[in-house]
């Protein structure tokens, strides 16, 4: 299984997502490691012009298929009717639309041979505007927006096991995501979850980036020397939270609040 998350992050006004992941997948008693999120581009003349981004978990045949549908859908349309360009926000909803109504014929006809598929998916997107789209897609194939309304989207096995609950303990908001390093929040979540659930891995890299700058929409997964920092960082942060709830016990909520209040006013 997998644990992947999509994290609304805005920046400076304008709307971008982080969507990271872990890189284990394990087939009965064998476990390897396999890249589960998968960047949908434009090929345009020598550029390339960013679309989307999809993560998968479940069973990797169907979530393979899906990428392609996904990947069919956004192109064309991309060529067609967006004039070669990423696509506005109401654009990326239309293929959406399109999308959930191919996966649930698909879903629909694995049922009437007996299979019952283990799939979920996100989708994201940037607009050239600024505002960003996380969708979650279930085994039926059906699709939920979750950019306004809680902001995020957690999938796979870890969802159970923590993922969702850390987002809540450390307070995520994408109202105040401005505040806050998504990436390390990202890479802190997945290691966490990872020490309890054998099903999902460490995280070692696997994060991509949308959003927009000067007016461009850009998608790039995260580079080396800030993988490296990331861990280093949770390695830390998890250390100083071990050491903190000691403190409450060996001087009171009250002190720590006292001191916190004194750390933000400075």
């Amino acid at each position: 299984m997998t644990l992947i998350i999509a994290l609304k992050w805005i920046v400076k006004g304008k709307e971008g997502v982080v969507i990271s992941s872990d890189s284990k997948t394990t087939v009965g008693p064998v476990s390897y490691e396999t890249r589960k999120i998968y960047p949908i581009v434009l090929k345009v003349d020598d550029k390339y012009v960013p679309l989307a981004v999809a993560g998968g978990a479940g069973e990797a045949s169907i979530i393979k298929q899906s990428y392609r549908v996904c990947e069919k859908v956004l192109t064309d349309l991309a060529i067609k009717e967006w004039n070669n360009q990423t696509p506005t926000f109401e654009q990326f909803e239309d293929a959406v639309t399109q999308i959930e109504s191919i996966l649930i014929k698909r879903f629909d006809e694995l049922r009437e041979q007996g299979l019952e598929p283990s799939f979920n998916m996100i989708l994201t997107s940037v607009s050239p505007q600024g505002k960003a789209s996380i969708v979650q897609f279930d085994a039926r194939g059906l699709a939920e927006p979750v950019h306004d309304n809680p902001g995020f989207a957690i999938i796979g096995t870890g969802f159970f096991t923590g993922g969702t609950l850390l987002l809540r303990l450390l307070g995520y908001s994408a109202v105040e995501s401005y505040t806050i390093n998504i990436g390390a929040l990202s890479t802190f979540i997945i290691d966490v979850v990872s020490e309890i659930d054998p099903a999902v891995g460490p995280f070692i890299g696997e994060s991509y980036y949308m959003r927009v700058e000067k007016g461009k929409v850009l998608l790039g997964p995260l580079k080396p020397k800030a993988i490296k920092e990331y861990k280093l960082k949770v390695a830390k942060r998890k250390e100083l939270l071990q050491q903190i709830w000691k403190l409450f016990d060996n001087i009171g909520e009250e002190r720590i609040e006292k001191m916190i209040k004194e750390l933000k006013k400075s």
